[in-house]
Order: C-alpha cells, then sequence, then structure tokens
C-alpha cells in the first residue's frame, strides 16, 4: 500500500468512482494486523485505489472527518465519504465492502 498525503487522497477521491484510506498509527497493534488484512484486499482488488497515511501527519483531516479511532478505513463512492470502517473484523468482510 502506498502511503497517500492528505493531497494526494482528495485527488483520488476525485479521479476514481471509489477510493480506501487507512489511517493509522505506528504504536497500534490492531492497525498492524489491519494492514496486513488490506494487503490481501490489495490483491484482490488491484483497480482499486488503496492508500494509507498515518493519522498523526494529517492536520486537521482526522478533526474535520470525525475520526474517532484508529484502525480506520475511509471510503469514498463518486467523490463522497460513504463509510468510515472502525471494526475491520475479517478479509471477506472488507471484500464485500470494497468489491463495489
Amino acid at each position: 500500500m502506498e502511503q497517500w498525503t492528505q493531497q494526494q487522497w482528495e485527488q483520488n477521491v476525485q479521479q476514481y468512482d471509489q477510493t480506501a484510506f487507512f489511517l493509522y498509527t505506528p504504536m497500534c497493534g490492531t492497525c498492524e494486523v489491519s494492514e496486513k488484512m488490506l494487503e490481501v484486499i490489495e490483491k484482490l482488488l488491484p483497480d482499486l485505489p488503496l492508500g494509507m497515511a498515518n493519522i498523526n501527519y494529517l492536520g486537521d483531516l482526522p478533526y474535520e472527518l470525525k475520526i474517532e479511532s484508529v484502525p480506520c478505513l475511509i471510503v469514498s463512492d463518486n467523490g463522497e465519504l460513504t463509510n468510515k470502517i472502525y471494526a475491520f473484523k475479517s478479509v471477506p468482510f472488507l471484500y464485500e465492502i470494497l468489491k463495489k
């Protein structure tokens, strides 16, 4: 997964029908497990723009998006935020949400 800045995320949201943006912190064990799940999703859905960012370096974006905790997967469809996923549960769970 590629590291994205806020600007890169915003560009991908405008450019693609669907995007997913994974927010994490480096010391979060749950985030590490979630990242491994998303690496599988990345292979299953190679056309899905999927980026990640350390939430500590995103300035006010987490406040603007009302992010409650990490890990968080922000999903946008047609330029609009449609889903914030905090409980990743399983690869099949994520796949069902993102396979549109």
